[in-house]
């Protein structure tokens, strides 16, 4: 029965710790979001707009040709979008694609060293 002595103490410092973790995670969790209020939030806003703009002007006029269509998909990405954030979209020249068998052979590199 000494043993049940021992454990009570050990309990309460792992209870404890475990409250204090807690406690920590949710203080963090809580200030987080201020720090993205420090961020401009109107930043991309001023694109979404530009956007919202060019899309409500496509409905709302006649269906364009397919001559214009072109022209304008040209221009961007897409006809209404354009090259709003172009740069941060993903293609051949900003990824870096390794082939399956680059991936063995960097593997079996690794193995030998």
């Amino acid at each position: 029965m000494s043993f049940i002595n021992f454990n009570l103490p050990v309990n309460r410092l792992v209870r404890s710790l475990i409250t204090v973790c807690f406690c920590a995670l949710m203080f963090v969790s809580n200030a987080f979001p201020a720090f993205a209020v420090m961020s401009s939030p109107t930043k991309g806003q001023e694109q979404l707009l530009g956007i919202e703009k060019e899309a409500q002007k496509a409905v709302l006029k006649d269906p364009m040709s397919m001559q214009e269509t072109q022209k304008k998909a040209n221009e961007g990405i897409n006809e209404v979008q354009g090259s709003a954030d172009s740069e941060k979209m993903k293609n051949p020249s900003n990824t870096k694609a390794t082939s399956f068998e680059q991936q063995v052979k960097k593997a079996v590199t690794k193995i030998k060293d």
